[in-house]
């Protein structure tokens, strides 16, 4: 992981001041809640930021092929980037370690639509516990279906606007327009953050490269 010159001189700082309370015997309490702040300003920095929050795919790419130890990170990385190779082996990491079931449903679901295998999906999304993900799962098997019209009526639950516009855009351009696809995919792009823009981004990347030709 990279640091800048004034994190580092950051942590440095914080590191000289907790070491002149331990010397002049100021309070444990204080000494601890020092520490945990900047416990907990490295991780928004380093981790929540870029999982949730940035739009810099430079950034997210580099954080996200970083995280080999953190399976249930790096899948999102070797999905979008469809490293076959690498796939089976991080999907066994996470079943291992994540032993919920509502949480391995909803990696089950993704490796699903990885290899597009909807009887996979199927299987997994009565155990998705968050409602917008199951839904957007639902929409995708309806799509699937060819009931675009009730895919269309059952997407409108979703209160996350780019599930929304990345499944109508699927929709249009399976319906073969393009240009309405391409509009969908821009609102999908630019009402996305973190780890969910980077996905689309290199699935667009892929199936509609007139979306990303100017996004860095």
């Amino acid at each position: 992981m990279r640091y800048s010159w004034w994190e580092f001189g950051f942590y440095l700082v914080v590191l000289m001041f907790v070491l002149f309370m331990q010397i002049n015997e100021y309070s444990l309490f204080l000494i601890v809640g020092v520490v945990v702040v900047t416990i907990l300003v490295a991780f928004i920095k380093h981790v929540f930021y870029p999982l949730v929050f940035d739009k810099r795919i430079d950034r997210l790419e580099s954080f996200l092929s970083k995280q080999q130890n953190t399976p249930g990170t790096y899948i999102i990385y070797v999905l979008a980037n469809r490293l076959d190779d690498e796939v089976e082996l991080v999907m066994e990491q996470i079943m291992q370690k994540y032993k919920r079931r509502t949480t391995q449903a909803q990696f089950k679901a993704a490796y699903g639509l990885y290899r597009k295998d909807m009887f996979a999906i199927r299987q997994a999304v009565p155990h998705i516990g968050l409602s917008d993900y199951r839904t957007y799962y639902e929409t995708i098997l309806l799509l699937e279906d060819g009931k675009s019209e009730d895919a269309r009526e059952r997407l409108q639950s979703i209160k996350k606007q780019w599930m929304r516009s990345t499944l109508l855009a699927g929709i249009e351009l399976k319906a073969e327009n393009r240009d309405t696809a391409i509009q969908h995919a821009h609102e999908a792009l630019n009402s996305s953050r973190g780890v969910n823009r980077y996905v689309l981004y290199k699935e667009y990347e892929r199936v509609l490269p007139e979306v990303v030709g100017h996004i860095s």
